[in-house]
């Protein structure tokens, strides 16, 4: 590694946890504030890595001479784009559209050097739920996990057992690929 810092732009305990997992502590971690409000027809892949960028910016131009590293986690299902739940209604309108049926979850994940070079991917995953009957989703809801959850729900909780099927990367589904960052990493020379 070098000596430089190496910021988390990302509040999210989640991401925090995951880099811990690749043995990996940031010097810092700085919440991004930015609108997530999508545009007029924009698409959940586009949407992930343009929020993944604005926050990059956001924290970068603080942090000159650090990596910084921020992502963002966005849930489609085709081209609509699923909110991070914050009520239970929005928990229930989520499971119930995703209910037998595949769904994309998409994390963009932006890296800037101390150099100011900026790299940035999308990592996609597929996820399917089974048939989720009244019971099940209700039981769901009163768990409270998916309330601040992309799409409503934590596959690292309850939800597992409501999953089907997965193809892609698991810890992009908690909400950062580790692959991929370890890819952009160890390619912008901070790890070996």
């Amino acid at each position: 590694m070098t000596g430089c810092d190496f910021i988390l732009a990302s509040s999210s305990p989640r991401r925090l946890s995951l880099l811990a997992d690749i043995g990996i502590a940031p010097d810092k971690v700085v919440a991004a504030d930015v609108d997530e409000t999508p545009l007029e027809a924009e698409l959940p892949r586009e949407l992930a890595i343009r929020l993944a960028l604005a926050k990059l910016h956001t924290v970068a131009v603080k942090h000159a001479g650090a990596f910084v590293l921020a992502a963002d986690t966005v849930v489609g299902v085709g081209r609509r784009i699923l909110p991070k739940a914050e009520t239970p209604q929005q928990v229930r309108e989520c499971l119930q559209l995703m209910s037998g049926r595949r769904h994309h979850v998409y994390t963009g994940v932006a890296l800037q050097t101390p150099q100011g070079a900026v790299s940035h991917r999308v990592c996609d995953s597929v996820v399917t739920f089974k048939r989720l009957t009244d019971k099940e989703i209700e039981a769901y809801i009163e768990s409270a996990e998916g309330i601040g959850k992309a799409g409503g729900y934590a596959i690292q909780g309850r939800a597992a057992a409501l999953i089907k099927f997965i193809s892609g990367s698991h810890s992009n589904i908690v909400g950062l690929p580790l692959f991929d960052v370890a890819q952009m990493l160890r390619g912008a020379g901070f790890l070996p």
